[in-house]
C-alpha cells in the first residue's frame, strides 16, 4: 500500500534525458507486481509458458530493463528480504484483498465483461519464491546487479542512495521518502501509452521525480514530522491511522503541535497497534545491509535464450533482439563513459 501522499507531496515530471547515466535502485516486489498487473490477455490472464508457469514478471523485467539501458539508465534492483513483525497486518489484509478480487474476476468472467475480468484480474497478483528467484536469474544473466535487503527494499535502496552509491530509488510508493532517499522516481517501470481502467480513454505515464529536500522545505517539515504525518494517516505498520484524518490535515497538526507525541493528546482517544515512537524508528533506522557490490557486465546470450526460450517459451527471435539492443546500449554507454565506471 504505502503512505498516501500523493496529494501533499510536490513532484516534476521529467524527461528520461534527466535520467541518462543516472544509476537507480529499481525496487524490485514493487516493479515485479506492477509488470504482473499490466502483462495479461484480455481477459485478465497473465502471460504463462506451456508449463503453465507465469512469466509476465519476466517479460516486463526482461524488455524493461533493456530500456532503461538504452536510455543510459544504469539500474540495479533491490528485492525485499524478510518483512518486519508490525507489517504482518498489512500483509494479511492484502491477502484478504486479493481473495475478494479473485471472486469478482471470476464473477465477471461469467458474465462476459472482460473489461471488469481485466482489472479485478491485476489486484490479484502474488509473486512467489519460485517468481523472485527466476527474475534475479534473470537479472544475472542480463548482466543487471541486484541486491537482497534483509528486510524492506525500499529501506535498503534509500540507504544506498544515501550514501550515494545510487543516484535515486525508483519505486510507486512514496515510503523510500520516510525511509530518507534523497530522490524518489515514481513511474519509471510503468511509463509509456496506458489505458484508463473501464475507460476509452489513453493517457502518456511520464517519470516523476521527487526531491525529498525540496519537498521538505516546500511543506515546511523535517523528515521526522513527515514520518509522524504518515503514522497519522496511516503506514504498512499502521494501516488504519487516525480515522477522519487525511494527508492536509496530518500536516497541518505536525506543523502546529511540532510532533506527534505533542499531537495525540489533542486528538481524543486513538489507538494504535504498537507504540508510534517504535512505527517511526522503524523509518529512521530499517534493517539493512552493506553486503552488496554495484557491476555491470555484457549479457549472457547463451544462457538467456536457454533460460528465457528453452525453459519458459519466449520468442527466440524477440530474445535475440532484446539481447542485441542490450549489447549495443552497453556499448554506447561505455563510449560516453568510462570502462570503469560501468564495470568496475
Amino acid at each position: 500500500m504505502g503512505v498516501d501522499f500523493k496529494d501533499l507531496i510536490p513532484r516534476v515530471e521529467v524527461d528520461f534525458s534527466r535520467l541518462s547515466g543516472k544509476v537507480i535502485a529499481v525496487d524490485a516486489y514493487n516493479a515485479l507486481y506492477q509488470f504482473l498487473a499490466t502483462i495479461r490477455q484480455p481477459d485478465g490472464t497473465p502471460l504463462m509458458d506451456s508449463r503453465g508457469n507465469i512469466t509476465s514478471h519476466l517479460s516486463g523485467l526482461l524488455y524493461r530493463t533493456v530500456n532503461f539501458l538504452e536510455r543510459g539508465i544504469k539500474p540495479v534492483y533491490v528485492f525485499d528480504g524478510k518483512p518486519p513483525e508490525l507489517k504482518k497486518m498489512e500483509i494479511l489484509r492484502r491477502q484478504k484483498l486479493k481473495e475478494e478480487a479473485v471472486k469478482l474476476y471470476e464473477e465477471a468472467l461469467a458474465r462476459g465483461d472482460l473489461e471488469a475480468a481485466r482489472m479485478y484480474a491485476q489486484r490479484t497478483s502474488k509473486l512467489t519464491t519460485d517468481m523472485v528467484e527466476d527474475s534475479k536469474k534473470l537479472l544475472m544473466l542480463l548482466g543487471i546487479p541486484w541486491v537482497q535487503a534483509p528486510s524492506e527494499g525500499e529501506a535498503q535502496a534509500a540507504y544506498m542512495a544515501r550514501k550515494g552509491d545510487v543516484w535515486a530509488t525508483a519505486s510507486q510508493d512514496y515510503d523510500s521518502l520516510l525511509y530518507g532517499t534523497p530522490r524518489l522516481v515514481r513511474n519509471l517501470t510503468i511509463s509509456g501509452r496506458r489505458k484508463l481502467p473501464r475507460r476509452n480513454v489513453y493517457v502518456d505515464i511520464k517519470p516523476e521525480l521527487i526531491i525529498l529536500k525540496n519537498a521538505l522545505e516546500s511543506l515546511g517539515v523535517t523528515r521526522e514530522q513527515l514520518i509522524d504525518i504518515a503514522i497519522l494517516i496511516g503506514t504498512d505498520y499502521n494501516p488504519e491511522g487516525v480515522k477522519g484524518i487525511g494527508p492536509k490535515r496530518a500536516l497541518k497538526i505536525i506543523k502546529r503541535y511540532g510532533c506527534l507525541e505533542k499531537a495525540l493528546p489533542t486528538l481524543g482517544s486513538v489507538e494504535f497497534p504498537v507504540d508510534p515512537v517504535v512505527i517511526r524508528e522503524l523509518f529512521l533506522k530499517p534493517e539493512v545491509t552493506d553486503d552488496y557490490s554495484l557491476k555491470w557486465r555484457m549479457p549472457d546470450e547463451e544462457g538467456l535464450m536457454r533460460f528465457l526460450c528453452d525453459e519458459h517459451d519466449f520468442s527466440v527471435d524477440r530474445v535475440r533482439r532484446a539481447i542485441g539492443r542490450a549489447k549495443k546500449a552497453l556499448r554506447d554507454l561505455v563510449t560516453q563513459t568510462s570502462i570503469e565506471s560501468w564495470f568496475g
